[in-house]
């Protein structure tokens, strides 16, 4: 009987069954997650949890400028690489991406799944690199970042690239770095050692479970926060006040898109939670999404990137 029923609805479906690629407007329900990250493990152990490619091959049709330099400082060259489709004829919207990897560590390319995806959908993808905690401490990170947005907007002629149409994109750091610059970017902290020229706002933000309040007691005693602000919060709890997006949420702040996960052991989706309100709080335009039973770089599953992707679309196609 069970069988007859399957048969029947893939019938029905194909006579007009609507999916998500048949119908791009139909809301994507969330994949179902985990109980916790050992169940996660285990999933992917079985086979049973794919996950997205890490270094997918450019495309022919996709240009890559790699290792341009739009900042030196103490001696350090930072790059930035840009990819967009071959042949663009008017200037494109442009989506700036901030690796992760808890200030420490990462590097720009760690977000080539998406430069590639996003330039096949037509707009021009950006990611650059920054001072890490190990070589200068905040808001180092958070200059470097903001030089990058202000240079490609001065650069923007040059690359085919519409300045006014401009989205941040990060995940976990990189998440809190384009918070905190989509929202107090214009600090004049943020634009020390930066080139003069155009300012950095932007139309919207893509935040993959980003810290925004590093001063909450969970915060102030976690090693990779206090690494990143090179003090203790005792100290100068006034710089991890300056390092909070949270602090920076005005009515007049790029709607924001939020991806987090309920088990993230990094994290805490507590962070999300009340970056939703305040904006809500605010007036702020955004869209949270709590995704049930999914950990810490999530959208390294194909199902939770299929998902995030979804969303990403509609998102920038509204505010972008």
């Amino acid at each position: 009987m069970m069988k007859l029923h399957v048969v029947l609805f893939t019938f029905l479906c194909l006579l007009g069954c609507k999916t998500a690629a048949t119908d791009p407007d139909r809301p994507l329900k969330a994949p179902k997650g985990y109980m916790n990250e050992t169940f996660i493990k285990i999933a992917y152990g079985l086979g049973i949890l794919d996950l997205i490619e890490s270094e997918p091959t450019v495309p022919d049709d996709i240009e890559a400028i790699k290792d341009i330099t739009y900042k030196n400082i103490d001696g350090e060259e930072l790059q930035l690489d840009i990819y967009k489709q071959k042949g663009l004829q008017v200037p494109a919207p442009t989506l700036i991406f901030i690796h992760g990897g808890a200030w420490k560590k990462g590097k720009r390319k760690d977000y080539l799944p998406y430069l590639i995806d996003y330039a096949k959908k037509g707009y021009i993808t950006v990611t650059v690199s920054y001072r890490l905690s190990k070589v200068a401490k905040f808001p180092a990170a958070a200059q470097d970042v903001n030089c990058g947005i202000k240079w490609i907007k001065q650069h923007a002629k040059d690359y085919g690239i519409d300045p006014d149409r401009m989205a941040l994109i990060g995940g976990s750091a990189g998440g809190h770095l384009a918070l905190l610059l989509g929202y107090g970017g214009d600090e004049a902290v943020f634009n020390q050692d930066c080139e003069q020229g155009p300012n950095s706002n932007v139309k919207a933000i893509v935040d993959f479970y980003g810290p925004v309040d590093l001063t909450t007691p969970y915060s102030i005693t976690t090693e990779q926060v206090q690494r990143f602000m090179g003090v203790s919060y005792d100290e100068n709890p006034d710089l991890y006040k300056l390092a909070s997006p949270s602090t920076f949420i005005t009515s007049d702040d790029p709607p924001t898109l939020i991806f987090h996960g309920t088990i993230d052991s990094l994290v805490p989706v507590s962070q999300s939670d009340s970056l939703a309100s305040w904006l809500q709080q605010a007036g702020v335009p955004r869209d949270y999404h709590r995704l049930k039973g999914w950990p810490h770089t999530m959208d390294a599953a194909k199902k939770v990137n299929e998902y995030s992707q979804f969303y990403i679309d509609t998102f920038l196609e509204k505010y972008l």
